[in-house]
């Protein structure tokens, strides 16, 4: 979650600063609380199809979890109303869209969009919390074509999750593929306020054409890793539609992640947040074989 706000503040030409942590807090408050919702709406089915989880197994009682889900969205609000109303705006509307998902619109077609919406504005929020005060919007094009393509991802990833524990549909892993294949092609490309650099001061011409040269080759070089990530599971995963196969496209989707946030930082012109971000994707493979991501 914190690669979000990163990359949003990317995104937005700024340079993260407390608002940014804020926003991280708030961001992390606002997953953990949609997480424990999603296991509270889901309870009796995963009594089903999941019964070790911690609801249907006794280990934590469905009113534990309500209380926790409804204070997690209190503190994730708090905190973005200690980064400006902008934020606080933008998160609200967040939350709004993750109760919205776990309680209703996950079981109807809408949910994919949902998700990915609640992701775009994961990202917005990082962007408007750390913009200028009093009023960070309306936001730049860079932050909101980030957003989008964080949302188109997370749509593909959404979409075959619906199918994890049954199986058999290879459609979904298919668009996903697709769907991972196009936001790496337009990652990979810079933005267009970056492609024409100003010119240079007068002695530094080359190192300035070297400059841009090197970021746009580490764009690229970072945009083919993301799409490296879950392609060829959700490859496995359309022609052999098998639960563990789909489940596992789901948790490379998830991993996935992680290089397209550096990939829009980078993109953005902040290489230094995008190496940054890349170097948690070790440790988020390490805890995957520990917690399950999904």
């Amino acid at each position: 979650m914190p690669g979000d706000a990163l990359a949003g503040a990317a995104a937005a030409g700024v340079r993260p600063n407390r608002r940014t942590l804020l926003a991280v807090g708030c961001s992390l408050c606002l997953y953990e609380a949609g997480m424990t919702l999603n296991d509270w709406a889901d309870r009796d089915e995963d009594a089903l199809d999941r019964p070790h989880r911690p609801l249907p197994s006794g280990r934590i009682t469905p009113r534990a979890a309500l209380t926790a889900s409804v204070a997690l969205t209190a503190a994730g609000l708090g905190l973005a109303a200690r980064a400006g109303r902008p934020a606080l705006v933008v998160a609200t509307a967040l939350a709004a869209t993750v109760w919205s998902y776990d309680l209703h619109l996950k079981h109807t077609p809408a949910g994919p969009a949902a998700m990915a919406a609640a992701r775009g504005l994961d990202l917005v929020l990082g962007a408007t919390a750390t913009g200028p005060l009093p009023s960070a919007l309306p936001l730049p094009s860079a932050a909101l074509s980030s957003a989008a393509l964080l949302a188109v991802h997370t749509w593909g990833v959404t979409a075959v999750s619906r199918h994890e524990t049954r199986g058999g549909a290879s459609r979904a892993p298919s668009l996903a593929l697709a769907a991972t294949l196009a936001v790496a092609a337009v990652a990979a490309r810079p933005r267009p306020s970056l492609r024409r650099p100003p010119s240079p001061a007068p002695g530094r011409p080359v190192a300035s054409r070297l400059g841009a040269t090197a970021g746009r080759l580490l764009t690229a070089a970072v945009a083919a890793g993301y799409a490296r990530t879950p392609a060829a599971p959700y490859l496995h995963a359309a022609l052999h539609p098998s639960p563990p196969l789909v489940q596992r496209s789901v948790g490379a989707g998830i991993r996935a992640l992680i290089p397209l946030q550096a990939t829009l930082a980078t993109r953005a012109g902040a290489p230094g947040t995008g190496l940054a971000l890349l170097a948690l994707a070790p440790l988020a493979r390490a805890l995957a074989r520990k917690v399950s991501p999904t």
